[in-house]
């Protein structure tokens, strides 16, 4: 390097340098123009070794019969005399660039003053003041040392650092830095008047990208390699710096592998010692998951006692992990939990849960009365089971994929007793299936295995088990006959049934062998229309076999029994479904401008549809599994409409983050759909149904309340109505209103003009705005009940009507993230009771990286569960939460 260069304001070193308009690779004119003559010499046939500047030795021949006259000539005819030349490439150079207002040279030493920065690889260093070695690559910096990586991964600041360059190792003084987190560096003009030959100083402000970064302090930092470094008498925390609010306070830690280590660690919370650890580990980047040990678990439940738990979550690769655990209740015993999950490619995923209890029971006062005298006794009561579920999924290829979802409850009382979640342990049933489907050119091919699980009376334990096992289905969807309107479609099925009633310890109700049932149903439409107008008649054949059958009993009587002759329902089907054109309006909103918008549209879409099926005889026969076993004979007449309103309260705009457009390809704002209400009806002109509908008592009236399960009321209604003869259904409106984006109400409802009263009402109501947040549901139902119930002593009764009314609230301000303070309460009624089942409230204050939260819940189920239950959490950010308030169950 010439002496000029020394001074040069930019110096930048690489192992060679380039000049002229030599060819690549070239250091000289001279060696350039051997290359040429050699080049030359083998064009005219001149035998020539040439040998590349190497600083490693030719390796020699030791084949006897090679010579320095064999080695230059063909070993065959075929072989090519001269070979085709391969350049060795040049050995990777770091790059070095060196800016700095002053520099000087002490034979290899460059003296750098003044705003030094020097990059090498991936690194910058910053300093007030650096002797380079050029030779050595030893660098020793001093004053406001900083050093940053290219990707942002790494930064540190000292005091005083020494460092090789080369190796990129070396020891930095008084350092505060983080690792694994991304940084942003925006530079920004000086304020005020400070000025350096001229030019304005700049100064460089970091941000941190994330919430949860990696940051430490430390007396003395030895660095071993990338992201490898050792702390002498230092602190980690993920809150920032300089006053962390909390700290882990070592002599020595170790950083490897993404993870710091120590041992004989104290923990500070806000510079005050809480408690000491003997050994402990801290994730260096807040995105990757490291395995190890949880914070414990700590709350008090006024069935469970005082709980205390632990939890172990182990990484499993990239894309999955495992969480297994346990908690000591001081009344109960022990409870065992494992998660598992995985993702796969697109939509591929694994996920499995366990939880088990090993209760130790109690005694509970049951109180009998006979012949007008009440006995007190004790009873031994054990709420103890399992519970595992799984779930998962696998595309083969885009219409080729298998899924599952399965669940085991060994006991619904252990569900009842002490899961978390109320919609959980209010719920009587399980379904578990697997699934594998495909689809080429219109057919679809799909097996299926499925299993339901039902509690019927939960003082016994008894049960209703459903299996499908297994179903094959083919089905063609709709396809045109050659050139005519017809379009064709069919469904085909084979599946193996069998269904079970009973206790854990007893066969008491229907029960089935495994049946065998075929099902065929191909059908046949031509749709066609005109001026608006829409019409679409069908025809189809519905042919199904059963190898079983079963008694004709009537219900409510005797259980029925299964017989061995099989059964055949062939049934013919028609059907015309006809829409009508839309009925629309446009109106200037006038005077309502400001609170409606510009304009109003209101849309009216009026349809009917016809259906009718002939040829069931003996429905008292068939088997129940599902609705293929609930078809019957129909003839009836649906008609509704559905009317919308729309405002264009706003002009189109540009989507914001996380808002979806009205429709593909659009942009947000303008027209929006404000009301939507749907109100449709059937009525039947066969009121029996095919004569289903049969008196059953000497007077030829119809039982009241005894409920039939058909297939017109299931696609219908989920109520079952059809209670005795009637020539209309309830009158179904679904009514959803959008008045703003904050605000949405829905009620879907059912009126029986036929017995003058509601049968079914659901009101949804849901409000946001800002951090403010709210929601009300209240459902009302009135319809037959089941045929027996339980009375709490084990026997049986007829139910005539399930009759509940149910209101649920939510009200909170804030969310988990939040600064500051969030508060939220929710809350279920039971209005026939004037009962409150279950209710809770949250209340959590975040700052900085440490967050508190604390909750009262209370469950009132019967005798199965009343509760009283206090948690509460305390977060670190990056670490994890000590207590037993789990994300699942937060009301926000």
């Amino acid at each position: 390097m010439s002496s000029n260069a020394i001074f040069r304001k930019n110096v930048t070193q690489t192992s060679s340098t380039r000049s002229g308009v030599l060819p690549p690779g070239f250091a000289s004119v001279r060696e350039a123009c051997i290359c040429w003559c050699i080049t030359l010499a083998a064009a005219f046939g001149v035998s020539a070794t040439a040998q590349q500047v190497t600083a490693k030795e030719p390796p020699a021949d030791t084949s006897s019969a090679a010579t320095p006259q064999s080695r230059d000539l063909p070993q065959d005819p075929g072989t090519e005399r001269f070979p085709t030349a391969v350049p060795v490439p040049e050995p990777s150079a770091k790059k070095i660039t060196i800016d700095s207002d002053r520099q000087s040279r002490n034979g290899n030493m460059l003296l750098l003053d003044g705003n030094v920065v020097v990059t090498y690889g991936d690194y910058r260093l910053e300093a007030d003041h650096i002797r380079y070695d050029q030779t050595t690559g030893d660098a020793e910096a001093e004053g406001h040392v900083h050093i940053t990586a290219d990707s942002g991964r790494e930064s540190m600041q000292a005091s005083r650092a020494l460092l090789n360059i080369h190796t990129e190792n070396g020891r930095m003084y008084n350092v505060s830095g983080s690792i694994g987190v991304k940084l942003t560096t925006s530079v920004k003009p000086a304020t005020g008047v400070l000025q350096t030959g001229g030019v304005v100083q700049t100064i460089r402000s970091t941000t941190y990208t994330t919430d949860n970064p990696f940051l430490f302090t430390g007396r003395e930092v030895i660095r071993t390699g990338p992201q490898q470094m050792e702390i002498i008498d230092g602190t980690v925390t993920s809150c920032q710096l300089p006053r962390p609010d909390w700290q882990l306070a070592a002599g020595h830690f170790l950083i490897r592998d993404g993870k710091a280590r120590a041992k004989n660690t104290l923990f500070r919370l806000y510079n005050i010692p809480v408690f000491f650890l003997p050994y402990a580990t801290h994730p260096t980047d807040s995105e990757e998951r490291q395995s190890g040990f949880m914070i414990p678990i700590f709350g008090n439940s006024s069935t469970k006692g005082i709980v205390i738990g632990e939890q172990f979550y182990m990484t499993l690769g990239r894309s999955a992990d495992l969480t297994v655990g346990a908690e000591y209740f001081s009344r109960r015993g022990w409870e065992q939990a494992a998660n598992f999950r995985m993702q796969g490619r697109n939509n591929d995923f694994l996920r499995a849960r366990y939880s088990g209890l090993l209760d130790r029971g109690f005694y509970q006062a049951t109180t009998t009365t006979t012949n007008g005298k009440t006995t007190t006794t004790n009873t031994y009561v054990n709420q103890g089971g399992e519970d595992v579920a799984f779930s998962g999924r696998k595309d083969f290829r885009l219409h080729t994929r298998v899924a599952a979802d399965a669940e085991y409850l060994s006991s619904y009382i252990y569900r009842e007793a002490f899961t978390d979640n109320f919609n959980q342990a209010v719920s009587s049933d399980i379904k578990s299936y697997l699934y594998g489907t495909t689809a080429r050119n219109g057919y679809v091919a799909a097996f299926e295995t499925d299993r339901y699980q039902g509690l019927k009376i939960v003082s016994t334990g008894e049960q209703i088990r459903i299996f499908h096992a297994p179903v094959f289905d083919l089905d063609s969807l709709e396809r045109r006959i050659g050139t005519t309107p017809f379009l064709w479609s069919s469904t085909m099925q084979y599946a193996g049934l069998k269904r079970t009633q009973g206790t854990p310890s007893a066969q008491t109700g229907f029960a089935s062998d495994l049946v065998s049932r075929y099902d065929v149903h191909p059908q046949l439409a031509m749709p066609f229309g005109f001026a608006g107008f829409r019409f679409r008649p069908s025809v189809g054949l519905h042919d199904t076999y059963y190898s079983h059958s079963r008694s004709a009993t009537a219900l409510p009587g005797p259980v029925p029994t299964e017989r061995t002759p099989g059964l055949n329902r062939f049934v013919t089907e028609a059907g015309m479904e006809m829409r009508f054109p839309v009925l629309e309006r446009t109106f200037d909103t006038g005077a309502f401008r400001k609170l409606l918008g510009r304009e109003a549209r209101h849309t009216i879409e009026p349809e009917m549809n016809y259906r009718y099926a002939s040829g069931v005889t003996d429905f008292a026969r068939t088997l129940r599994f599902d609705d293929t076993d609930v078809v019957a004979n129909r003839n009836e007449l649906e008609y509704g409409f559905t009317q919308r309103l729309f405002l264009r309260p706003t002009k189109e705009r540009a989507c914001g983050a996380n808002e979806d457009p009205a429709e593909t390809n659009s942009s947000c704002g303008g027209t929006r759909e404000t009301i939507r209400w749907k109100l449709v009806q059937r009525h039947y002109f066969d009121d029996t149904f095919g004569g289903l509908l049969t008196p059953t008592n000497p007077d030829g009236v119809v039982v009241l309340n005894r409920r039939n399960v058909l297939d017109s009321t299931l696609d219908l209604s989920g109520i079952a109505f059809l209670t005795d003869f009637r020539s209309a259904s309830p009158l179904v409106s679904e009514m959803k209103l959008s008045a703003t984006d904050h605000i949405d109400v829905e009620w879907d409802m059912a009126y029986d003009l036929h017995a003058g009263r509601m049968r079914q009402s659901n009101v949804f109501l849901d409000f946001h705005q800002g951090n403010f947040f709210g929601g009300l549901s209240h459902a009302r139902l009135y319809a037959p009940g089941r045929f027996t119930t339980d009375t709490g002593g084990g026997s049986t009764a007829t139910s005539l009507i399930s009759d509940f009314s149910q209101l649920r609230v939510l009200l909170g301000y804030g969310t988990p993230a939040k600064p500051g303070l969030s508060i939220a309460a929710n809350a279920g009624i039971d209005l026939k009771l004037s009962q409150v089942q279950y209710a809770a409230s949250q209340v959590s204050y975040n700052w900085n990286c440490c967050g508190i939260s604390g909750e009262y819940r209370k469950y009132e189920l019967g005798s199965i569960r009343n509760e009283n239950a206090y948690r509460f959490n305390f977060t670190l950010a990056n670490i994890g939460t000590a207590g037993n308030l789990r994300r699942a169950e937060r009301l926000f």
